[in-house]
This record gives C-alpha cells, sequence and structure tokens, in this order.
C-alpha cells in the first residue's frame, strides 16, 4: 500500500528518494534553493516541488490527509563544524516542523540532523521539542543511526526523530543494524575509479577497503568542494584519495599520486543510484550531494513507518485502536 507524505528541506532528493522507495508518495515537497529545486525536478518531474522558504509555507490545506510529514532540518546550528548556536542560529528551522505538525497533524513526523543535536549543550532545546511534539500528541522515539549500518560505505551517523499520532497503535521500532558483505569504499566505486583505463586502480583498490569518513557539501562562502578538514583528508589518504578537491572525471591511464573523487563518486558512496543527476556545475553538486541524507538509509526508515501505518489500518479494520499518549517520556535508541 502506498501512503502519502510531505517534505521539508527536501535538498537533493535523498531522504524523499529513500521514501518513495519505501513505498510513500510525495503530496509536497518544500525546497528553498533553486539549485536543489531544479535537482528535484529534473530527476522526478512528477513531484510537486515547491521552491520556497518553508517559513512561507501553509500546512493547513494538507490538514488531515497526510500520513507522513518528513524533514532534514538544516543541520548547522548542531554540527561541530559550525558555531553550534543552537536554537539562536538563525538556520534552526524546528520551530517550523512543530508549526507543521500542528497544522497538518500527520499520522508519523520524521525529523533527521546531525549527532550534534543530541550534545548535552542542547539538553534543554531537545528536552522542549521533544515534549512539544507530545504535547501535540504523538509518542516520540528518538535514534542515533549510522549509515555503514545500512549498506552505504561511510561513517555518517544521523539523530532519527520518530513520533507516532497517539491514536495509533504505536509498534514502530527503528531497524537494526546489519552486517553487509564488501560495504567499502573499493566495492562501492572500483568501476568509476578505473573507467578511464588507469594502470594503478588494482593497487588503489587493495588501500581502499574501508568506511569513509563523513562526505561534507562544502560551504558558499568557503570556495570550491573538498572533502572536509585535516583529520578528514588524512582518512581519505589512507585509502589512497586526495581529500583537497574533487575531479572533473576518473584517472587517466597513465595517472601517478593519489586520485580525487568524482561528483558521482560521491553520489554513490550516499547511496544514490547512478541515474540521479546532480546537473552540470561541479561545486553546486558536490553541495547538493555531501548535504544529502543517503536513500538507503531513508528507505529502511520508511520501510518501518510503513509498518505501523500498515498495522494501524489492519487494527481500523478490526477492533477500535487504543490511544497511547506518553507524557515526558521517550524511547531512545543509539
Amino acid at each position: 500500500m502506498t501512503y502519502s507524505s510531505i517534505e521539508i528541506c527536501a535538498g537533493a532528493g535523498g531522504q524523499a528518494l529513500g521514501l518513495e522507495m519505501a513505498g510513500f508518495n510525495h503530496i509536497a515537497l518544500v525546497e528553498y534553493e533553486k539549485d536543489y529545486c531544479n535537482c528535484l525536478r529534473y530527476n522526478r518531474p512528477e513531484w510537486n516541488v515547491k521552491c520556497m522558504d518553508v517559513r512561507d509555507f501553509d500546512g493547513l490545506p494538507y490538514k488531515g490527509v497526510v500520513d507522513l510529514l518528513a524533514g532534514g532540518v538544516p543541520c548547522p546550528p548542531f554540527s561541530v563544524a559550525g558555531k553550534q548556536l543552537g536554537e539562536d542560529d538563525e538556520r534552526d528551522l524546528f520551530p517550523q516542523m512543530l508549526r507543521l505538525v500542528k497544522e497538518i497533524e500527520p499520522r508519523i513526523v520524521m525529523i533527521e540532523n546531525v549527532r550534534g543535536f543530541l550534545g548535552k549543550q542542547f539538553d534543554d532545546y531537545r528536552e522542549l521539542i521533544l515534549f512539544r511534539l507530545n504535547q501535540l500528541k504523538y509518542n516520540v522515539h528518538v535514534g542515533l543511526l549510522n549509515a555503514s549500518d545500512y549498506g552505504v560505505p561511510q561513517l555518517r551517523p544521523r539523530v532519527i526523530i520518530i513520533g507516532v499520532r497517539s491514536d495509533l497503535c504505536d509498534t514502530f521500532t527503528f531497524p537494526q543494524p546489519r552486517l553487509i558483505e564488501n560495504n567499502d569504499v573499493a566495492h562501492a566505486i572500483y568501476d568509476l575509479m578505473a573507467a578511464n583505463g588507469w594502470r594503478g586502480a588494482e593497487l588503489w583498490r587493495q588501500k581502499a577497503t574501508k568506511i569513509a569518513p563523513t562526505l561534507v557539501g562544502g560551504s558558499k562562502k568557503h570556495g570550491g568542494p573538498d572533502l572536509g578538514p585535516t583529520r578528514a583528508r588524512k582518512a581519505w589518504a589512507e585509502m589512497g584519495i586526495d581529500g583537497r578537491g574533487i575531479a572533473d572525471d576518473a584517472p587517466l591511464p597513465d595517472f601517478e599520486g593519489m586520485p580525487r573523487l568524482t561528483p558521482r563518486m560521491m553520489a554513490r558512496l550516499q547511496g544514490f543510484p547512478d541515474d540521479w543527476h546532480f546537473g552540470d556545475r561541479k561545486t553546486s553538486a558536490c553541495r547538493m550531494i555531501g548535504n544529502a541524507f543517503p536513500p538507503p538509509v531513508a528507505k529502511e526508515i520508511g520501510i518501518r513507518i510503513k509498518q505501523v501505518l500498515d498495522n494501524a489500518n489492519i487494527n481500523s479494520r478490526g477492533k477500535k485502536e487504543i490511544p497511547r499518549r506518553v507524557i515526558g517520556q521517550f524511547s531512545f535508541n543509539h
């Protein structure tokens, strides 16, 4: 069965694509940046992309008709790479997500953010957000999931908040980590690295049988794309990859030294299918890829959400559901 969804802060479509694969039909995707909107429309012309500030998006027309409200609200307010201003950061969109939950009253809410959101300095703000969801009559689950546990060859921990409306039987559980064979950089992108006949590809492959560091998207304020700060670049260098920049194409046959990733290689490491197009501008493409939520992880979570909705539909055809309201208590999965 297919369920309806609305997604805010849709980015380049990583979360939306994963949820689509899990069985969700997006009735609206809200995204502010033009490049990201163009990316969504190019890859899924049938999606209803609203290129606008989420602060201007009215949820009332969708009240009571949406199964899932999802969004990866901006992470810079909580990222260790930023100033960690939290609720004092103008980019904090948690209040907008809570506003839309109130207006739309979706059956389930899904919010994604960086691991820094769990930091002690944000304890009060985090508890306030969870309490507000409780006040809106949602049972709340908080999980810390790593992309490498779900088929993405990358260390990418992400906080996932799930709210299940209290008139549903709350059977939600986070997907369990899986041991996946050959889930490493070499197996993921060797064919792309060797595409131009590079004679050093086989030696490179032997170095790259590891999980990648977290991909980053770069910043508009700091020039072109690269693979992150010194510590991350060192980890990439151990796999024989030069993290100081991004290449236009795979190495040529006589190339010597450490190759750089191409945008397509980055997309593969982020779990995107090869036919997902990010435009022709390298810097913009790398920002979109590095800031995305890996589709395979979103799919796994979406499957678990869909199971809750399936169970709710079965129960509604049988006996009356008993509302569950948990005030001030939250399940947490590490």
